[in-house]
């Protein structure tokens, strides 16, 4: 039997909740302090800059349990960024993490927006291998980002059929 997977849109108080759990479980995966991105900040204020109308923030469900994230904020006026995209550890490699990323992808064309960025590590290399088969290419860096082996990558959304 096939997993039934829904992304829905973190709206209510508790799905908020859930997200700012869920970003935990992000910072602690990564293994990397994000006080330089002030994720204290962007934990109290959620959703913040991920509200519509120009930014979104996704809770991934399977089977009913929350086993996922993903997140996109406006970064500038023509620019967005995609950030805390996260699967938890026993759900990954079924393509729940392409699924988040396309539907943030097909969203931010809705809102009109021109490009998308977004920061890796070089220690995620499957999640760099998902972003370049997603049409993602190296970027100049577009944001202050204080640790070493970070990969910018950006994506024409305009060039998208």
């Amino acid at each position: 039997m096939s997993a039934t997977i829904e992304i829905t849109p973190a709206e209510s108080r508790r799905d908020v909740e859930i997200a700012r759990e869920i970003f935990r479980e992000y910072e602690a995966a990564i293994g990397i302090d994000l006080c330089f991105q002030s994720f204290e900040k962007e934990l109290a204020e959620l959703p913040g800059l991920y509200a519509p109308p120009k930014g979104r923030l996704y809770l991934l469900r399977i089977d009913g349990e929350v086993e996922g994230c993903i997140a996109l904020r406006p970064s500038g006026e023509h620019d967005c960024e995609m950030k805390r995209l996260f699967v938890r550890p026993a759900r990954r490699g079924a393509g729940a993490g392409r699924l988040l990323a396309e539907r943030v992808i097909a969203d931010a064309r809705t809102i009109g927006y021109s490009r998308m960025l977004l920061d890796t590590l070089d220690s995620m290399q499957s999640a760099q291998r998902l972003y370049e088969s997603l049409g993602f290419v190296d970027a100049e860096p577009y944001t202050h980002n204080p640790l070493t082996g970070v990969r910018y990558m950006q994506l024409d959304l305009r060039s998208m059929s």
